[in-house]
């Protein structure tokens, strides 16, 4: 009776934790001698103590370690601070956490405690490779008390090689599921052949519940901070772009044009700043253009990316550490802004805006600018677009009033009426000074260019119009032959159609009438292309005989002149028969034998004789056009002074 009475005082002791459990064995053991059956219930009794005694000491430490991980907001702490507390509640020599890569469908190294291997730290795991492979693959705990030997697993030479240089031997993974989402696997491991048992294993498992929960937490307390911060950048962005806006809107109110808004944005950003019209000519700049950049292609660029769905163009970035944007209006693209070298940026190899090397300004990959910047940018573009839209309106009425005033001007026969003249006046045509007149061919889609290129020439006191298929010109001025050399442009082999073919007449008074003037530069026109010299200019004075026939007032005596001159005056000055010796050549059918017959002298007197005209002439006086015009002006001369030898 004592040793029950003794057995019950134990058994009460050791539930308050007060009694060693080698005094409870030793009388369990004394009453097992007199009574079997009660040592072995009060054997099983102290077990049942002792488990419930050890999972109260478990369910603490894992709410203690709840606490921790509530207490970490980085993710990188929350993973360390799982794999510390559970290689110290299971007692292992090493405990590690990997987790899963949806993008190449493995499980990666994370965070380890206890390890010494660097290819161990570093190792991924293939799904259903390993056992933490396989924990990966089917979703449920795994666990061996030697791993190398262990046929369960597919074992791989990455796998085993790692697990050997760490020097593990027995393994227990269980997954990390948070609502069946999978975020990775718990380890823990030993250096020795020690078995897990099952009640490990639910331990390891409640660890990894608690740490799964913990580590999705963590990943979207970090997703919601990263959202607010961009959101408050936004803001900021917006804020940003409104003061930018305010300032490209008071540059307008000032009279600025686009040069000013290009300084306005340059000063902003601290780069570069380029605007191109609708041809992609220049027409505002702030700060120097990189030599080495292929605007081409940053127009091309623009042309990729009109705008973001809403018809708002965006600004993107091109080779050359540029970014560019279409400026827009209407639906109606007037132009394109270039900008770059803004301090700060980065930029990456590409032109797609590829990671790459940082750190660098203006180099071959696309400037990295802020929202912020960006924003201002699309501001900046936009009040482009209003600008150049309402200059264009602006260009276009005076393109028009002008082109009107030039009609009025050609269609008069013979001198124009007193208000037209008046008319004339106010577009800054000076009517009674000299001027020319341009008849330009071109193909039918560059006509607007090259009346945009031809109203740049007389300025103000020039006028363009498009009439009958052609662009015509009238330019202040006496030299029709210069003026209509800066607008004809041959053909190029890789665009046949861009040639400019120019038919130029005066000088003349508008005063007098411009009709006379008109006739003869579209004939002048229509011979050059009847002639195949599509892509020069030409008054009928350069058209040699052809001009004789074009021309109102066909100069004969300098048509002469300017193909015999040189040789009527060799005759003068030295007394030589070097005409009459070209006259004979020709009329003996350019035979030297019998002009000199003809002539009366030895034929090397008349081969000397043609070598000087040779000279005097060209060397290509011979050949069949040249020397049609030859023949002519002899016919010609002769006509005007009879007699002449």
């Amino acid at each position: 009776m004592r040793t029950v009475l003794d057995l019950l005082r134990l058994l009460a002791d050791r539930a308050d934790g007060d009694a060693p459990a080698d005094d409870l064995e030793r009388v369990a053991a004394g009453l097992a001698g007199s009574d079997p059956e009660a040592g072995a219930l009060a054997l099983r009794i102290r077990t049942a103590m002792d488990a419930g005694r050890r999972r109260e000491s478990e369910l603490a430490a894992l709410v203690e370690i709840a606490r921790d991980l509530a207490s970490e907001s980085d993710t990188g702490s929350v993973l360390h601070t799982i794999v510390r507390r559970a290689r110290a509640l299971l007692g292992t020599d090493v405990a590690y956490l990997t987790l899963y890569d949806a993008e190449r469908g493995d499980t990666y190294m994370r965070a380890t405690s206890g390890s010494v291997s660097r290819k161990f730290q570093t190792l991924r795991l293939p799904l259903g490779a390993g056992l933490g492979g396989l924990v990966a693959a089917s979703r449920t705990p795994h666990w061996t008390g030697r791993y190398a030997g262990d046929a369960r697993y597919r074992h791989t030479e990455a796998i085993d090689t790692a697990v050997g240089e760490e020097g593990i031997v027995a393994i227990c993974g269980t997954p990390l599921l948070v609502d069946d989402e999978f975020v990775g696997v718990l380890f823990a491991a030993n250096r020795a052949a020690r078995p897990f048992t099952p009640d490990d294993v639910a331990l390891l498992g409640s660890l990894a519940a608690l740490a799964a929960v913990s580590l999705v937490q963590t990943r979207r307390l970090a997703d919601t901070a990263a959202t607010l911060e961009a959101l408050q950048g936004a803001h900021a962005a917006i804020a940003e772009a409104a003061d930018a806006h305010d300032r490209f809107a008071g540059v307008v109110l000032a009279g600025g044009d686009v040069g000013d808004i290009a300084e306005a944005l340059g000063r902003l950003l601290g780069g570069w700043v380029a605007v191109l019209d609708q041809d992609g000519v220049p027409a505002g700049r702030y700060g120097p253009v990189p030599a080495g950049l292929d605007v081409a292609a940053a127009l091309r660029r623009a042309g990729e990316q009109p705008g973001d769905g809403t018809g708002r163009p965006v600004a993107v970035p091109c080779a050359g550490g540029a970014w560019v944007i279409a400026v827009i209006a209407g639906g109606q693209r007037l132009g394109t802004l270039l900008l770059g070298g803004v301090p700060g940026s980065a930029g990456p190899e590409g032109t797609d805006g590829s990671a790459g090397s940082h750190g660098r300004t203006g180099g071959a990959g696309p400037a990295e600018l802020t929202p912020a910047q960006i924003r201002t940018v699309e501001r900046a573009a936009m009040v482009t677009a209003l600008v150049l839209l309402f200059s264009q309106r602006a260009d276009e009425a005076d393109r028009l009033d002008r082109a009107d005033g030039l009609a009025e001007l050609l269609a008069a026969a013979g001198p124009p009426r007193p208000p037209t003249l008046t008319r004339l006046a106010a577009l800054g045509v000076s009517a009674r000074r000299p001027h020319v007149l341009l008849v330009c061919r071109c193909h039918a889609a560059r006509r607007r260019a090259l009346a945009r290129e031809a109203a740049t020439l007389g300025g103000r006191s020039g006028l363009v119009a498009e009439q009958d298929g052609a662009v015509v010109v009238l330019l202040p001025g006496d030299d029709p032959t210069t003026a209509g050399a800066r607008l004809a442009r041959p053909a190029r082999e890789q665009d046949p159609d861009a040639h400019v073919t120019v038919g130029a007449a005066g000088p003349f008074l508008p005063a007098d009438g411009a009709d006379a003037a008109l006739a003869e530069a579209r004939r002048s026109v229509e011979a050059l292309l009847a002639l195949d010299r599509a892509g020069e200019s030409a008054a009928a004075c350069d058209l040699g005989f052809a001009g004789l026939l074009l021309g109102d007032r066909p100069d004969v005596a300098g048509y002469v002149t300017g193909i015999l001159g040189p040789v009527v005056e060799h005759d003068a000055r030295r007394g030589s028969r070097l005409l009459r010796t070209l006259e004979a050549y020709y009329a003996a059918g350019a035979s030297p034998t019998r002009a000199a017959t003809t002539l009366h002298v030895h034929v090397n007197t008349v081969a000397q004789r043609l070598e000087r005209i040779g000279t005097l002439l060209g060397p290509d006086w011979q050949h069949p056009d040249r020397s049609l015009e030859v023949q002519l002006a002899l016919r010609l001369h002769r006509l005007g002074a009879p007699g002449r030898s």
